[in-house]
């Protein structure tokens, strides 16, 4: 919001300056963003009339001006169209600098002698108009400094109000803040009445009482829509960055911005009934807004109807049909209580924007509807003239204030500071708030004004603003600082993170809003959650995995020739899951569990002179996988399972201790078609909660006997798995006491046989296997290591049906 500092000082004029102002309202958290002049730096301007006026003897669109200042006539060429005996215009004199540092000499236009420039409100950076010279009133003074008679020096403040603070989206509320913050003087606000001087009324049958609260108006017949706005109003309305439409349209506007109450003025005359319905609207009207666009409108939103036609929409914009022009000659002035709740997020739907909507969705006073009413209908007759009925005024339903209770000593705790009772009721006082206090306990009735006063901490809030947050005594906090042990069995995000980065990926951040058609295509999930009010369009709904917004990554960083990426995310996904009960961090039916996903995509490593080029494969991305399993590799198991996102013969379930985890597998190749990519990228997901248990170290002491290191060539049925084979010889050495000197047994070699190969038969795979052993006491003997060998073996050939090679 911004707004001259001389208008705020015609309700309260503190004894300090524009800067002093600034800071006192900053610090009292209505920020002030900026503050500079109406303005920018010009000098030597003066108010010049234009005595008469010659075309340019040797140029068609020139013209030569005689100019006078009051003191002396000027010769000045101009080529302004709008150029005409009698105006009153700038004139930049000989040795006047402009905006810019464009200074200002004696010229000679195609021949003829120039002692000065002739300015539009563009030259002088007042406006973008640059049609023609800048048109002054008849009543200034020739000769004035511009600067001085306009009031140019004078400072646009600009705030950066808190959506709490819809008291303040006026003047008048942020001088009522100022007076109470200087404790002075707030000019008197009350209206006096207009004269009633005819008995003309508007029957308004309120439908919808959560929708209006509060509604009044009056009609006003003969009014002159042609009469010129006053210049001091435009001046202020175009300081507070509103363009001047209509004597009407301005009046409207003014108000708003004066007193914070948004109004609409209808041409009576166009209306198609002569009595007016509140009430919410129906499923496919429609109704033509005043900007020109035709929106299609929704039960949840409020209209004010004429009969069987809607004329506007309810708190936010009046309609195209009832618009008042220059013909208006009889208007109805409205002016309601429309509730919050029921204009909040309505302009975001309709994707327009309206200041009214800003501030109905706030809240705005529901106790001076009528005075503003009287207000505005005193600044129709003194401008437009005309004459005005009686105000019918009806209450529907109203907002419950319901008192606050502040403790003394909970303020006191709260802003660390001794705060005296006679303090806080100054601070009430000041406010204008009501109030009573019985012994440290204080009770306050929020004005009509105030909407962000609800709880006890709000009072504390003002409190604090009232004494200055600078004057709170800087102290060190008092709580003992404890350091929190870190569990060894359990590892952090940032932990993760790490391996992920020394795994040569880098972490990327999404939006947990996503496309549908991720969720429902690629993910297979056909009752995504919705977002009620999404951002975009293409963001409508909550992200079930990480997966395809990683996708999504390669996509991008592919199409702008990136040739090898690695990327990884942490973060929350949502699912639907009717266990979930709503809680202070989970909402009800929705399971939010946080997820770790890569993706790699291109060749394993950076191209170089020691490595053949070779692309990421999915064992390349499951090495990456366990090693962030960590010690839990053991437990874990990668079974295959199809996915709608991933390649049906490339894509596994990760378990641990046979409970799902995760997934790992290469894109499917549809997805890979449908993105452009040259080659498919692989991917995986996992719990964090799963990634996080690290478990104990288990400390041994280290043998001194050398390892023996044993190879075994089996063959087996290619429907056998390795982890089966890997499996089975874990269990023999768990169940039998004489393999406890097996330390570690590994797949190295698989051979697939030609078909002419006298070897294998039809059907089988050739499987080698290396195993450590290794006794911590004695050095082992070959019979021994021979035995242990024997015994893996032979449970390999009863369960999977191998034969040694």
């Amino acid at each position: 919001m911004q707004f001259p500092e001389s208008w705020l000082r015609a309700f309260v004029d503190p004894p300090v300056s524009t800067d002093e102002l600034a800071e006192q309202l900053t610090m009292a958290g209505l920020e002030v963003e900026e503050v500079e002049p109406a303005a920018p730096a010009f000098s030597g301007v003066v108010i010049a009339r234009i005595e008469s006026v010659q075309p340019h003897p040797n140029a068609d669109k020139l013209k030569v001006c005689q100019v006078s200042t009051g003191s002396e006539t000027l010769q000045i060429v101009c080529g302004a169209p709008n150029a005409a005996a009698g105006m009153l215009a700038p004139l930049a004199k000989v040795g006047a600098v402009l905006p810019g540092g464009f200074k200002i000499g004696s010229a000679k236009m195609r021949g003829i002698e120039s002692a000065g420039m002739l300015c539009s409100a563009k030259e002088l950076g007042l406006s973008q108009d640059h049609s023609g010279l800048m048109a002054l009133p008849e009543s200034l003074p020739t000769g004035s400094d511009l600067r001085q008679i306009l009031s140019l020096d004078e400072s646009i403040l600009t705030l950066k109000l808190t959506p709490n603070r819809a008291d303040c989206l006026s003047i008048f509320g942020v001088a009522r803040e100022v007076a109470a913050l200087n404790n002075c003087t707030l000019h008197d606000s009350t209206v006096p009445s207009v004269p009633v001087t005819i008995d003309d009324r508007l029957t308004v049958t309120v439908l919808a009482p959560d929708l209006c609260g509060r509604f009044a108006g009056r009609v006003v017949r003969d009014v002159n829509a042609h009469a010129q706005t006053p210049d001091w109003m435009v001046r202020r309305l175009e300081r507070a960055g509103q363009r001047s439409v209509s004597a009407l349209v301005d009046i409207s506007n003014y108000l708003m911005l004066e007193r914070g109450r948004p109004t609409h003025v209808f041409d009576l005359d166009k209306m198609t009934a002569s009595e007016l319905t509140v009430r919410w609207a129906k499923d496919d009207e429609s109704l033509k807004l005043l900007n020109g666009e035709t929106i299609t409108l929704s039960p949840e939103m409020g209209v004010i109807t004429a009969g069987d036609r809607i004329e506007s929409l309810a708190g936010i914009m009046g309609g195209d049909e009832t618009a008042v022009s220059l013909n208006t000659q009889n208007v109805y002035l409205e002016a309601a209580f429309w509730w919050p709740d029921a204009i909040a997020g309505r302009t975001r739907q309709l994707k327009l924007t309206s200041e009214a909507a800003h501030r109905f969705e706030r809240g705005v006073d529901f106790t001076s509807i009528c005075d503003d009413l009287e207000r505005l209908t005193a600044l129709v007759i003194e401008i437009c003239g005309g004459q005005a009925g009686p105000i019918d005024d009806q209450t529907i339903a109203l907002p419950e204030r319901a008192p606050v209770r502040m403790r003394l000593t909970r303020c006191q705790k709260v802003l660390g500071m001794p705060v005296a009772e006679t303090q806080v009721v100054d601070v009430f006082s000041r406010l204008g708030f009501e109030f009573t206090n019985e012994g440290d306990i204080f009770t306050v009735s929020p004005p009509s004004y105030r909407f962000d006063l609800h709880i006890e901490e709000d009072l504390i809030e003002e409190v604090a603003r009232m004494i200055g947050f600078d004057n709170i005594p800087v102290r060190p906090p008092v709580a003992s600082a404890k350091m929190h042990v870190k569990p060894e069995s359990k590892r952090g995000v940032h932990a993760l993170r790490q391996v992920m980065v020394n795994r040569d990926y880098q972490e990327v951040i999404n939006f947990s809003f996503v496309e549908r058609q991720w969720e429902t295509q690629r993910l297979g999930q056909p009752n995504p959650i919705e977002l009620a009010n999404p951002i975009a369009s293409q963001m409508s709904v909550m992200r079930s995995s990480l997966l395809p917004s990683l996708v999504a990554n390669v996509v991008y960083n592919a199409n702008r020739r990136q040739s090898r990426v690695r990327v990884f995310e942490i973060g929350r996904v949502f699912l639907r899951d009717g266990t979930i009960k709503s809680a202070e961090m989970t909402v009800a039916g929705i399971a939010q569990p946080v997820k770790l996903a890569g993706a790699a995509w291109g060749p394993v490593a950076n191209e170089q002179w020691g490595l053949q080029t070779r692309l990421v494969d999915f064992f390349d991305v499951k090495r990456d996988v366990e090693v962030l399993l960590g010690k839990q590799i053991s437990k874990a198991r990668f079974v295959a399972f199809e996915h709608p996102l991933l390649h049906p013969g490339r894509s596994a379930q990760i378990s641990i201790d046979g409970k799902p985890c995760g997934l790992i597998g290469e894109l499917h190749p549809k997805w890979v078609r449908a993105d452009d990519l040259q080659g498919a990228p692989v991917l995986f997901e996992i719990d964090v909660a799963t990634l996080s248990n690290l478990g104990l170290p288990m400390p041994h002491a280290l043998s001194k006997q050398p390892v023996v290191q044993r190879d075994m060539a089996l063959w087996v049925n290619s429907d056998v798995s390795v982890q089966q084979i890997l499996d089975t010889i874990g269990t023999a050495i768990a169940g039998n006491a004489d393999l406890a000197v097996v330390i570690n047994s590994e797949l190295f070699d698989v051979w697939h046989p030609k078909a002419d190969t006298p070897e294998g038969q039809a059907g089988e795979v050739s499987l080698a296997f290396r195993f450590k052993l290794q006794d911590p006491e004695v050095t082992l003997e070959d019979e021994r290591v021979e035995h242990c060998l024997s015994i893996i073996r032979q449970a390999i050939e009863t369960t999977h049906g191998a034969r040694q090679r």
